[in-house]
């Protein structure tokens, strides 16, 4: 069984418009609510390839209700943690030329609630796989990933780790299965954003010798490369479309990739599945389906 973990998830409140115009009344063409949060991402993109999993999380308010029901209604199993206190948060996207985020804070999570998570997380079995992702609330402990992932080592559990520079690097020691730093977040890490594939494949190369397992590094509109455990490496271009979404890409790609090995053991086949995937959703204005995601792995 697959489980994602999101400490902050959302609604997103997605609005179109032609153009964003400080200081005026503007006028939405079209709107969407959509439910958001990385481990939520990746938790939609499995459901929709047909990958059965768990996302869990906090939630909090109304928002926390209205984002559990939506996700149920999707086929999404969830086992969230509830909040006594807050709301859930609301982002708000604006899509009108450049994209604009204004993202909320979400409700306090507190050290009762922290430990709850780690119960849940103590009844995962070998063979699971543990996917956390995104930030961490302010209230809690910077080194929260590093806790869950000792709490749980040596148990036969597969992490993927999905965050960027200080908590993705804590969580090396551990062996990751995947972890998906773009080139920017590699940048962060050594100092110098890589520029060729040869020093982005040396960047995930000392990746490895941290700890890390397969390390799948995203390019954006420049494509992919993938150095898995066996010493493989695996370079893929995005295949043609028009990016209309930048929201949850990363997370669709993560997806795809767990999809792809899951199905067939094969790294080359969960680079081409994860690539799919992550295009297939910068190409749609939410979230990709498998009709959207299968007729681009024809093309990889």
């Amino acid at each position: 069984m697959i489980y994602t973990v999101t400490f902050n998830p959302a609604l997103d409140y997605v609005v179109w418009i032609d153009a964003l115009r400080p200081g005026e009344i503007n006028r939405t063409q079209s709107e969407a609510i959509q439910y958001g949060g990385k481990g939520i991402n990746v938790s939609t993109v499995l459901s929709a390839l047909g990958v059965e999993n768990v996302a869990l999380g906090f939630l909090a308010g109304f928002t926390g209700r209205a984002l559990e029901e939506g996700l149920h209604n999707l086929g999404i199993r969830t086992d969230f943690i509830w909040l006594p206190e807050g709301l859930t948060r609301i982002n708000v996207k604006v899509k009108g030329g450049a994209e604009t985020e204004i993202n909320g804070q979400g409700p306090t999570v507190g050290p009762t609630a922290l430990r709850t998570l780690q119960d849940k997380l103590d009844r995962l079995e070998p063979g699971d796989i543990l996917v956390i992702s995104g930030s961490v609330p302010a209230a809690l402990s910077h080194d929260v990933y590093e806790q869950i992932l000792a709490r749980l080592e040596d148990r036969g559990i597969q992490f993927v780790v999905d965050t960027t520079r200080n908590l993705l690097c804590s969580a090396l020691p551990y062996h990751p299965f995947l972890i998906k730093p773009n080139n920017l977040e590699l940048g962060e890490i050594f100092g110098k954003a890589p520029v060729t594939d040869t020093e982005i494949r040396h960047c995930a190369a000392q990746l490895q010798e941290k700890g890390a397992r397969n390390v799948l590094v995203s390019m954006a509109g420049d494509g992919s490369l993938l150095v898995d455990e066996r010493g493989g490496c695996h370079r893929l271009g995005v295949p043609k479309g028009k990016v209309r979404n930048s929201v949850g890409a990363g997370d669709s790609m993560v997806a795809g990739f767990l999809a792809g090995w899951l199905e067939t053991g094969d790294y080359s086949y969960a680079h081409r599945l994860g690539t799919a995937a992550g295009s297939a959703t910068a190409f749609s204005d939410g979230l990709a389906d498998r009709e959207k995601i299968m007729a681009l792995l024809k093309t990889l």
